[in-house]
């Protein structure tokens, strides 16, 4: 019996995406070959990422003049990546949680770092709203915070500078202007696929942004655009299982369905944690909760019944609502092909135990 998964990494999957993988597995189509077999230098392969690439830039109307590219080493590669790549001086990052204060540690290796916005002061509880500075090389931003459950809905336009943005865990859930970014980038274990491979959607006037630093091969950006990501063998069980999602995102209605069953979800999910006496939700700024991660605790009367929860959420194959070690809590990442369903035994879980114990 499947259960319902609220995982924030690795996500559910579509059952489609679940099931052509594994059929892959044991045979890639008529190769006579396992996908785990197959040469990445074969024609069967070259269809698989030439598919992969073609999905991302039809479900995002990427423009002409950007690249996709298949990597290893998780968005953490790119913290360090990132600013190799593109700082000569200076960048601009904003802080709203663990993840881009990752990358900030990592791009201050490399140059000056200014923080433009942070929300740390009410412990990355909301967005922080933005201020563009143009003294710059770029500036990044993380839009949707995992562990803490926030997220902007908006594409910020930064004018001449570039925007670059970490969309591990919102990628392909709602309608992006990609012509506003320099570079998007994530995980796909987040949205988009299994844990194993990164997205990369970086336009090509980025790839020679910086001259006088010496950049290892597989470090830099035009390496793998040159070589269609494939200068190194690529993680092809992980592209197939990109590809599979994608096509059943397309099959499903594209992004625009993707993003209207994310606030179908979150809204039930939201209204439910702010009517349950037993619970509260943890972002303070509502314009600021994540569609992807959503987070709550007890009130702090109900706090001692946070295992006796867990157990009975375990005991209704309700999995992954843990929250991060970080924070505490509970955390339910509703990603793109989690469903209503899933979302109605969470709540009805809640209802049942505030039956019991409120």
């Amino acid at each position: 019996m499947r259960k319902h998964i609220f995982n924030a990494g690795p996500c559910k999957l579509p059952e489609q995406a679940l099931e052509n993988t594994a059929e892959a597995v044991k045979e890639l189509g008529n190769a006579g070959q396992s996908i785990m077999e197959v040469s990445h230098r074969s024609k069967e392969f070259q269809a698989v990422i030439d598919e992969a690439q073609d999905l991302f830039k039809e479900l995002l109307n990427i423009p002409e003049n950007y690249e996709v590219l298949f990597l290893g080493g998780g968005a953490s590669m790119q913290f360090a990546m990132i600013p190799y790549n593109f700082m000569n001086k200076k960048a601009a990052y904003v802080d709203t949680g663990s993840w881009s204060t990752k990358a900030i540690k990592e791009a201050k290796m490399f140059g000056e770092v200014e923080v433009i916005a942070s929300s740390e002061d009410k412990d990355f509880a909301y967005y922080p709203k933005v201020d563009v500075p143009k003294d710059v090389d770029y500036i990044h931003i993380t839009s949707n915070n995992t562990i803490r459950g926030t997220e902007i809905f908006e594409d910020l336009d930064t004018g001449d500078v570039p925007l670059i943005a970490d969309m591990s865990s919102d990628m392909m859930s709602r309608k992006i202007d990609v012509s506003k970014y320099a570079m998007i980038y994530g995980g796909a274990q987040k949205n988009v696929g299994p844990a194993g491979v990164t997205f990369v959607i970086i336009r090509k006037d980025m790839l020679d942004k910086v001259v006088d630093r010496p950049i290892p091969t597989m470090l830099k950006y035009e390496t793998h655009v040159k070589k269609g990501s494939m200068f190194n063998t690529p993680p092809c069980v992980n592209v197939f299982g990109v590809k599979e999602t994608l096509k059943w995102v397309k099959a499903q209605g594209g992004v625009e369905e993707m993003e209207r069953r994310a606030k179908e979800r979150a809204d039930m999910l939201y209204g439910e944690i702010d009517r349950n006496p037993m619970f509260k939700g943890t972002v303070i700024d509502k314009a600021s909760r994540s569609r992807m991660n959503i987070t709550f605790i007890f009130e702090e009367k109900y706090q001692n019944l946070q295992d006796d929860f867990l157990k009975y959420a375990a005991d209704n194959n309700i999995v992954g609502i843990k929250g991060h070690r970080s924070v505490g809590g509970f955390r339910a990442s509703t990603y793109n092909a989690s469903t209503v369903e899933d979302v109605k035994a969470l709540v009805n879980c809640m209802q049942e135990f505030e039956k019991q114990h409120a």
